[in-house]
């Protein structure tokens, strides 16, 4: 009878072992990838990832009433816009840079007294955020149960109801100045690298472009050509 017993107990203490759920073995290997086939086109990798890099517009050049020929012009230009630090999505942040070069030259009738070169960059908005009002109305209620000695009140809820009324305005253009370059001779150069624009409370698409302008001074007159950069659109 013992050894009925004890061949029992060992019954039962081996079959949880082949009672083990399936769902802890390995996973099945993934199916192996289908073979190339010859001549056959690669993989669409999607489109470059942004890098920055914009062409530049032709240079800005003006002859003056008294023989000076003045020219403004850009070369490496960067934009890369970047996610805003404030996180809200009616800003907009860009790293930008390049190299602006103002000259004058000729032989005109006057003295130069040296001039200034101002560079920056002007961010267009398609819809500006207006002003942003919640309108709304609180009330207080009342909830109860109904016993012998009457309306017994077991709670009080306060209801909320309201709406954003959002203001939008047409477009706008910020112009952001970057650097200003008083110069005795020209030529005179401005170089950025990383510079961190940034314009708020646009709520459409943003445009972005570099500008930069000399003033050319004399005694008694100041001549002034700008450059406009290529538009990009972000």
């Amino acid at each position: 009878m013992n050894k009925k017993l004890l061949a029992l107990a060992a019954t039962s203490l081996v079959l949880p072992a082949f009672a083990v759920p399936t769902a802890l073995a390995q996973p099945a290997p993934p199916a192996p990838l289908p073979p190339p086939v010859d001549g056959a086109p690669p993989p669409d990798a999607g489109p470059p990832p942004d890098n920055g890099v914009v062409a530049s517009a032709p240079p800005g050049v003006v002859m003056s009433p008294d023989g000076w020929q003045l020219s403004v012009a850009a070369t490496g230009e960067t934009q890369l816009p970047i996610a805003p630090l404030t996180t809200a999505v009616s800003s907009r942040e860009y790293l930008v840079g390049g190299t602006f070069v103002g000259t004058v030259t000729g032989n005109g009738k006057t003295k130069l007294n040296g001039g200034v070169l101002e560079a920056g960059y002007q961010i267009g908005c398609g819809i500006e955020l207006g002003q942003v009002r919640l309108i709304g109305s609180v009330g207080v209620g009342t909830s109860g149960s109904t016993l012998t000695g009457g309306l017994v009140p077991t709670g009080v809820n306060f209801p909320i109801s309201g709406t954003l009324e959002i203001h939008l305005k047409p477009g706008t253009v910020n112009q952001v100045s970057v650097d200003k370059k008083s110069f005795k001779a020209a030529p005179a150069r401005v170089t950025l690298k990383d510079v961190h624009i940034k314009v708020d409370g646009c709520a459409g698409q943003s445009f972005l472009r570099s500008y930069a302008t000399l003033t050319s001074s004399t005694t008694d007159t100041d001549d002034i050509v700008a450059y406009y950069g290529v538009t990009k659109s972000v």
